[in-house]
């Protein structure tokens, strides 16, 4: 008879171990301490790499220090834009001699800043602009005329020369000389002898024969000369020396102003200086000077009277383009001298910031050319 011995099973041998271990009490605390242990140990292999991560402070913040999102809306009246500065509506030319002056309120602008005055004051006169006499059929805002063109130097002419004046011998008057009187006259054989007359004194007694009236103190002028002036011509006397004086501006056509100002003094007008002001007159001064140029160039003169009228714009780089021309009361000849007048000099130098932003981009013009 023979026995076979089965080795038991790894897991009933176990389980066998640990019911003989949990039965004794001193050892199952022992088992207690390991499971935990294990326990402890695999929680911490789980839990581990989550709480070792590099992250944000912000994703770690508490829910409650969220900012918090919220819009804010504004009722219509309460916002309002920045206004777009008020564009200039009337371009004036002023008076170069005039004291600069900043009028309390015109809707005039110019390339100098300018108070309305005149000569003679016009009473209760409130008008911007000074009363003066000229013509009404066309609407001018200048006040005073000249030419651009500085006037030339001229040599003055010289006087004519002042006579030298005459050399003459001065006569002396007469002296009055009297004889010698007496009764008893020695004179020598010799001719530089002495001789005597016995006679009563006298303070004009002379060694002559007769008596000549005259005046007895004499002063001694012999020899002595005298410079006489050259007597003036009356019906031809000396020009007048004259300082002649032109301004420099552009030549005007006055409108007639029954209206005026109570301001005494140079003639002036209501305007403040801008940019946009100082722009056009230089632009108007460069045109005029090259129409006045392209007329004396031209063989034909058109007639008195003519008028031509162009409108173009401009660019706030300062190019022209011509887009109308009026010379229905012209030439043709003169309608080409007006276009080029404008067209030749542009383009005119580009608009400061301060344009641009109050003009725009460009800016419709009228121009209008007359021939007197």
């Amino acid at each position: 008879m023979s026995q076979t011995i089965v080795t038991p099973p790894l897991s009933h041998t176990v389980r066998r171990a640990l019911v003989r271990l949990w039965e004794e009490p001193e050892s199952r605390s022992m088992v207690i301490g390991i499971v935990g242990t294990i326990l402890v140990h695999l929680l911490l292999l789980l839990v581990g790499p989550f709480l070792l991560r590099n992250e944000p402070a912000a994703a770690l913040a508490r829910p409650h220090a969220r900012p918090q999102q919220f819009s804010i809306q504004l009722a219509p009246d309460m916002y309002k834009p920045p206004a777009k500065p008020k564009a200039p509506t009337q371009f004036v030319e002023t008076n170069p001699d005039a004291p600069e002056n900043v009028p309390d309120k015109t809707e005039n602008f110019a390339a100098r800043n300018q108070q309305v005055a005149q000569e003679k004051p016009t009473p209760d006169g409130r008008s911007d602009r000074p009363a003066m006499e000229g013509q009404k059929e066309i609407h001018s805002t200048q006040i005073v005329s000249g030419q651009l063109s500085k006037p030339v130097e001229q040599t003055p002419v010289p006087p004519e020369p002042i006579p030298k004046p005459s050399e003459s011998k001065l006569t002396a008057p007469k002296q009055e000389q009297t004889p010698l009187t007496g009764f008893e006259k020695k004179m020598g054989d010799d001719a530089s002898a002495f001789g005597t007359n016995v006679a009563p004194r006298s303070d004009s007694a002379k060694n002559v024969q007769n008596r000549i009236e005259g005046l007895r103190d004499v002063p001694l002028i012999e020899g002595a000369t005298d410079l006489q002036p050259e007597p003036i011509d009356r019906n031809h006397p000396r020009a007048r020396p004259q300082v002649v004086k032109t301004m420099q501006t552009r030549p005007a056509i006055f409108e007639e102003r029954t209206a005026g100002t109570q301001n005494v003094g140079l003639r002036g007008i209501d305007a403040k200086w801008s940019n946009y002001g100082t722009y056009l007159q230089k632009m108007v001064e460069i045109v005029q000077a090259q129409f006045d140029k392209l007329n004396y160039e031209s063989r034909i003169y058109p007639p008195v009277g003519s008028t031509v009228t162009v409108k173009f714009t401009l660019n706030n780089k300062g190019e022209v383009r011509i887009t109308a021309v009026d010379a229905s009361k012209g030439t043709d000849a003169a309608a080409k001298i007006c276009t080029s007048s404008i067209g030749i000099p542009s383009p005119f130098g580009p608009w400061t910031d301060d344009m641009v932003a109050m003009l725009g981009d460009q800016q419709e013009m009228t121009y209008d050319f007359y021939y007197r």
